[in-house]
């Protein structure tokens, strides 16, 4: 692992009742980017079992999700990649957790859409995938932001519209998002 950032969080938003602190580590290969995708898939997606780069321990699935959630029978109920993921792991997943729901956040609306491009080349499975595109200014604003010790306040976020409200590193955020399906 080269870094690991700490993020204190508070929320305002009742569907959120974030845990106090999460730590959120950057191993060798991972960039900033991947750092701040998790985070915010992890907030947007916030459910008290989500978890955050488990190792399933599952000898048919060799792929470790950015988020999980599981369900009482330990499978995953909830999968969540962020950023780069290949066309083939995409594919592969649907196929091994056909009762999984799957979401992939990506930093941007034009990356959330060129995989939905992608994946419609490639003939995948309709209604299996949904794809948040994060507003591509606010994204790089806040990764800009990071440093090993953060402070989130978390005001609100929604799917319907699509919008979130929070207070990062003592700065304001209002912004809108994208969500796709597949």
């Amino acid at each position: 692992m080269s870094a690991k950032h700490t993020f204190h969080l508070q929320s305002q938003d009742k569907q959120r009742e974030l845990p106090r602190k999460i730590i959120i580590g950057q191993q060798d290969t991972e960039t900033i980017t991947h750092v701040v995708l998790k985070l915010f898939a992890y907030i947007i997606f916030y459910r008290p079992r989500l978890q955050v780069e488990v190792d399933l321990q599952n000898d048919a699935l060799a792929f470790v999700p950015d988020l999980v959630e599981l369900d009482y029978e330990l499978r995953p109920k909830l999968w969540i990649e962020c950023g780069e993921c290949s066309m083939n792991k995409l594919h592969k997943l649907a196929v091994k957790l056909p009762d999984t729901e799957f979401w992939i956040v990506k930093k941007s609306e034009s990356a959330a859409r060129d995989l939905l491009r992608g994946m419609e080349k490639e003939e995948f499975r309709r209604g299996r995938y949904n794809i948040v595109g994060l507003d591509a200014a606010m994204f790089n604003e806040v990764s800009g932001l990071i440093q090993p010790r953060n402070e989130m306040f978390w005001v609100s976020a929604s799917f319907d519209p699509p919008t979130m409200q929070f207070d990062f590193n003592g700065l304001w955020f209002d912004a809108s998002f994208t969500v796709l399906h597949y």
